[in-house]
């Protein structure tokens, strides 16, 4: 199975990562301004981008600062079964983020397309958490 991972750190403590990747307020500032989400295990968190996509999101896996994992229920069909995780380790206010969408069943042109844009993603994540100021789409 193939497998985006991405490693980065952001110089802002944890809660707000954790908030930024949980919370509908943190989600619309950096990743989708489509975003609808709770943080509560087993609830469902929808991304839209414009008419393009629409996915959804099983919440499986809440650790508060610490770790965060979601399964995509709805959407492209390549990303059904994909899973989400977001695992967080902070040390004197610097927070090290250790993304990864995992269980793709192969590495298609989409699943690469899909790197390069978690890639751009991860960096408005970083730049929302460092400055309140990400670069989510915008529907």
């Amino acid at each position: 199975m193939a497998e985006i991972r991405h490693l980065l750190e952001i110089n802002s403590p944890a809660g707000k990562i954790y908030e930024a990747v949980t919370t509908k307020e943190g989600l619309t500032g950096w990743w989708t301004a489509g975003a609808k989400a709770i943080p509560e295990i087993n609830s469902i968190a929808e991304f839209d981008f414009g008419n393009r996509y629409h996915n959804e999101m099983k919440i499986i896996n809440l650790i508060p600062d610490k770790y965060v994992e979601w399964e995509c229920i709805a959407g492209d069909k390549e990303w059904i079964g994909t899973k989400f995780s977001f695992d967080l380790q902070e040390k004197e206010g610097v927070t090290t983020l250790r993304f990864k969408h995992y269980n793709w069943r192969e590495a298609t042109d989409f699943f690469a397309s899909c790197n390069y844009q978690w890639g751009r993603y991860m960096k408005s994540l970083k730049n929302y958490c460092e400055s309140g100021k990400g670069s989510p789409f915008q529907n």
